[in-house]
């Protein structure tokens, strides 16, 4: 993997011996800083990736480090070296425990993959009126929490003041989640044996789709090894287990975020590269578009509507997000100024129409976020086209008949 810059190692003591293993791997070279100079180093080195060892002095010098860090331009790894206390926002957590060379190359190859991409998007931005979002890519992102015990609850407050919150009490709801959203971590908390934790990461490590996701264990030993680049154990309290957690899932949604991205790019700037969905603008030419042909050869037209609770914003961005990964090819949506999701289901009747809504429909109730726990049902309404329809006159139609609302 072709890497631009060194790896600057910031550390006031020697180098430990597993950054040998770095030269090896051709990831290289590894230039030492020690803390009081780590932040003009970032500066004269010009690195890809920065690891610093949590030991010996660092404490004045991380929060300078990890801003230097942060206001690059390009997203620039931080990793920082068995860290007892809280993390800074950007600093990803790393143990060195048994087989530390290897996880760590694995690491830094996930996080170098990231700021290529990054690179990739800011030369293209040009092409097309296309912005990166600019909210912390966090507040976007969901993540998975696995527990059934006492700690449980707890998690899921400290987890959910920052960012999208999908429970779980057993493995087998973990794995529906999986499969029908976009996850940007999972935290597996206490409540299981070591041999349930084992066979779940060893099925995750086993699946390319999950393979870098950040997934964090706050109760067991990790013993073996998995594939898992970005699996880390973080034990204590909860808010400390979040706030360590939080930087590898920001790194992965950030991932997400950039790919979303340079779709919308390659599409002519027609996708929000929030949701994933069609813009605005872009949905009500393609609608005018399906209506005229389908008035035109004949056929079924049918679309839904999802509204949210105003007051929860966050419901409408985690619905478009599943919406654009769980509808079919042909079927295209936005996510409306209104608060609403509107999407088109082509050569579709009412019937069936009906029937995908509500299931789309009982997938976007499992989300809570924040302290409030405030769910996400939506009020769901379902309309089909009829031969003296408009697209204005359909779709004022739905936004008025709730009345028929598949919820």
């Amino acid at each position: 993997m072709s890497q631009a810059g060194p790896i600057l190692f910031v550390s006031n003591s020697e180098r430990p011996a597993f950054l040998a293993a770095l030269d090896e791997a051709r990831l290289f070279p590894v230039v030492d800083s020690d803390w009081a100079s780590a932040s003009r180093a970032v500066e004269e080195v010009q690195p890809a990736a920065v690891l610093a060892a949590m030991s010996g002095g660092h404490e004045p010098y991380m929060p300078l480090l990890a801003k230097k860090i942060a206001d690059q331009p390009l997203y620039l790894p931080l990793v920082a070296l068995d860290a007892q206390a809280t993390l800074p926002h950007n600093a990803l957590p790393f143990a060195t425990r048994g087989n530390a060379a290897e996880r760590l190359i694995a690491r830094l190859r996930a996080a170098i993959r990231i700021r290529t991409l990054h690179a990739t998007v800011l030369r293209r931005l040009p092409e097309v009126k296309v912005a990166l979002p600019d909210a912390d890519p966090v507040r976007d992102a969901i993540v998975l929490l696995i527990g059934r015990g006492a700690a449980y609850p707890a998690l899921s407050v400290a987890l959910g003041e920052r960012t999208g919150v999908v429970g779980a009490l057993s493995i087998e709801a973990a794995a529906k989640h999986l499969n029908t959203r976009d996850i940007d971590g999972v935290v597996l908390s206490d409540g299981f044996t070591p041999r349930v934790t084992d066979a779940f990461l060893t099925v995750l490590a086993e699946d390319t789709r999950f393979r870098n996701l950040p997934v964090v264990v706050t109760a067991h030993q990790l013993t073996q090894s998995y594939d898992l680049p970005n699996l880390e154990l973080i034990p204590g309290e909860p808010t400390k287990v979040a706030a360590n957690a939080l930087p590898l899932i920001r790194q992965h949604a950030m991932e997400a975020q950039l790919s979303r991205t340079l779709r919308s790019i390659d599409a002519g700037g027609w996708l929000d590269p929030r949701s994933g969905l069609l813009t605005v603008e872009a949905f009500a030419r393609d609608f005018a578009k399906a209506v005229e042909q389908t008035l035109v050869r004949g056929g079924g037209l049918s679309v839904a509507r999802f509204a949210f609770d105003p007051g929860n914003p966050r419901a409408q961005l985690d619905a478009a997000r599943i919406l654009s990964r769980l509808m079919r090819q042909m079927d295209f949506g936005a996510a409306q100024k209104d608060g609403s999701v509107i999407v088109v289901f082509a050569e579709t009747d009412f019937r069936t129409a009906h029937m995908i809504a509500r299931r789309l429909s009982a997938v976007m109730k499992h989300t809570s976020n924040g302290k409030h726990e405030m769910r996400s049902d939506p009020v769901v309404s379902v309309d089909s086209l009829s031969p003296s329809d408009t697209a204005r006159s359909l779709l004022g139609r739905l936004s008025a008949d709730a009345s028929r609302a598949a919820s």
